[in-house]
C-alpha cells in the first residue's frame, strides 16, 4: 500500500503565502509524476501543477507566476503558493503515479489539506 501525507494548509490573508508538502511512502518501486489538484465547494477537482521525475512542470494558467511546484527527492513534492487570492480557497490534494512493488502503475491521492484565503 502507498500513503501520501500532506501538510501545510491553513488560513491566510489575501496576498499572503503558504507552502504545502506531500511525502509518499509505502510499497514504492518508482514514482513518475507528482502533483497538486484542488477542489472548491461546488466545483470539480482541477489541476494546479504537476512535476515529472525529470523535473519538468506543468501548471494551470490561473496560478502561473504565483505558485511553484518542486520536488526535493523522488518521493516528496512541495507547492509554494505566493500572492494568494480568495479564489484559491479550496481543498488541495496531492497526487502521485506510483509503480508499486508488484510492478503495477497506480494513481494515489492524499487526504487533502484545506487552504482558505480571506479577503
Amino acid at each position: 500500500q502507498v500513503q501520501l501525507v500532506e501538510s501545510g494548509g491553513g488560513l491566510v490573508q489575501a496576498g499572503g503565502s503558504l507552502r504545502l508538502s506531500c511525502a509518499a511512502s509505502g510499497s514504492i518501486t518508482r514514482i513518475a509524476t507528482m502533483g497538486w489538484y484542488r477542489q472548491a465547494p461546488g466545483n470539480q477537482r482541477e489541476l494546479v501543477a504537476t512535476i515529472a521525475r525529470d523535473g519538468s512542470t506543468n501548471g494551470a494558467d490561473s496560478v502561473k507566476g504565483r505558485f511553484t511546484i518542486s520536488r526535493d527527492t523522488k518521493s516528496t513534492v512541495y507547492l509554494q503558493m505566493n500572492d494568494l487570492k480568495p479564489e484559491d480557497t479550496a481543498v488541495y490534494y496531492c497526487y502521485a503515479r506510483v509503480l508499486s512493488d508488484n510492478l503495477v502503475w497506480t494513481g494515489y491521492w492524499g487526504q487533502g489539506t484545506q487552504v482558505t484565503v480571506s479577503s
